[in-house]
């Protein structure tokens, strides 16, 4: 019975989606920053909200498709099918399994009915400083992005990130850079950019003055303390042609530990969508019902009444969530020097995603021998969000034991 359910599920899903896909068939001739496809013939068909990405010119649905919490063939082709044309994944997600994944399922479609963009993090980096050691070479970074490719099955992607900067000198750390721009000129990459989780608006800055990337991904969510800023750095990353895409979009998915309460995802991505500098947002969907929700998102961005409260629902009952800024304050107050922000991060994948995989890699970064919180009696560390740090960093913490195996 449950299989006929998620069969059921998932018919009903495509039969949803047929007016998207006619409204989508169009995309290659629609012109302009924003756009929405016309309706044709006698049948009024589906109109899909599409940005341009920057410079770049590539023509997108304002809403594609975060691979990284996904391991579900048929979600990711029935997103394909549904209108949903970029996929973003990279070279660590699932220790290569995601891209694999990506791979089988697009190696049958036409190369040009879909995009792809990955990311590959720069190593050593000093977590605390934000800053690649003099150890960091291109070689390393080359070699995995070649692997990449050939788990992706593919001759170049659209996009290539180096992922995961949280300082200006990172974002121009010559090595990188000249070996993207290396990437890009040899044809195995279209366009080049950086990802960030902290610290947006000094990269998005760093971005814009290097005068070679083309794309930032960066968080961007409702619940950002820095919005201010950080909104005025995307605007001026327009102005000067960078793409930008939005992840983080859902701010962490739930406003409790004990997932009681939900953030209201629908409104959360239409929020982030309603400023048009967005070009596209990457929400992690894992389900048939949340990808038909966020389909519907690429219809009409308009916040109801309700979904403008529902926004409000953790302020309203004094819930602090579980998405981090990764603002990075918290380093200097720790007096046991632990990487407090990375910790938050797997809190959040492993609460708010259910993604233990992804929590459980993440912490690897985190020297925890032995669990230095516990011999605190008082937490020093004042959390812009609010957190209780110590509690949440012994909750985690005992993910560090429990063998790989049990939460791939």
């Amino acid at each position: 019975m449950k299989k006929q359910r998620k069969d059921e599920s998932r018919r009903d899903f495509l039969k949803k989606s047929v007016n998207g896909l006619a409204g989508l068939a169009v995309l290659p001739t629609v012109l302009g920053t924003e756009s929405q496809a016309e309706p044709q013939g006698e049948k009024k068909k589906s109109k899909f909200i599409t940005r341009k990405l920057g410079k770049t010119g590539l023509e997108l649905p304002v809403v594609s498709m975060g691979v990284m919490n996904s391991n579900s063939p048929n979600l990711v082709r029935d997103a394909l099918d549904a209108g949903i044309v970029l996929l973003d994944t990279a070279h660590g997600y699932q220790r290569g399994r995601n891209e694999e994944m990506i791979g089988e399922v697009v190696k049958d479609r036409p190369r040009d009915s879909y995009m792809i963009a990955t990311k590959v993090e720069g190593t050593p980096l000093d977590r605390k400083t934000g800053l690649f050691t003099k150890e960091a070479k291109a070689g390393p970074f080359l070699e995995k992005f070649k692997t990449s490719l050939q788990r992706l099955g593919m001759d170049y992607v659209e996009i290539l990130y180096l992922h995961s900067v949280v300082k200006r000198e990172a974002v121009l750390y010559d090595e990188y850079m000249n070996a993207m721009l290396k990437l890009k000129k040899e044809g195995s990459v279209r366009f080049i950019g950086v990802s960030t989780h902290s610290n947006e608006p000094e990269v998005i800055r760093a971005a814009v003055d290097s005068k070679v990337y083309d794309v930032v991904l960066t968080a961007y969510n409702f619940r950002q303390p820095h919005l201010a800023e950080l909104e005025k750095e995307i605007a001026r990353a327009v102005k000067a042609g960078l793409g930008i895409v939005a992840m983080k979009t859902q701010a962490g998915v739930y406003w409790d530990r004990e997932r009681q309460h939900q953030i209201n995802m629908k409104a959360a991505l239409k929020w982030a969508l309603q400023n048009k500098n967005i070009h596209t947002a990457i929400p992690g969907f894992t389900t048939f019902d949340q990808l038909q929700e966020d389909i519907s998102v690429l219809e009409d961005l308009t916040l109801t009444p309700q979904e403008q409260e529902d926004l409000e629902l953790g302020r309203k009952y004094g819930m602090k969530g579980l998405y981090c800024r990764q603002c990075g304050t918290c380093l200097a107050q720790c007096d046991k020097d632990i990487d407090v922000p990375t910790m938050m991060r797997s809190y959040m994948y492993a609460y708010g995603y259910r993604n233990l995989a992804a929590a459980k890699e993440t912490l690897s970064a985190v020297d925890l021998s032995n669990v230095p919180c516990s011999h605190c009696s008082a937490c020093k560390v004042d959390c812009a969000m609010g957190f209780d740090v110590k509690e949440r960093i012994e909750d985690i913490a005992r993910l560090k034991s429990v063998p790989d195996d049990f939460v791939v």
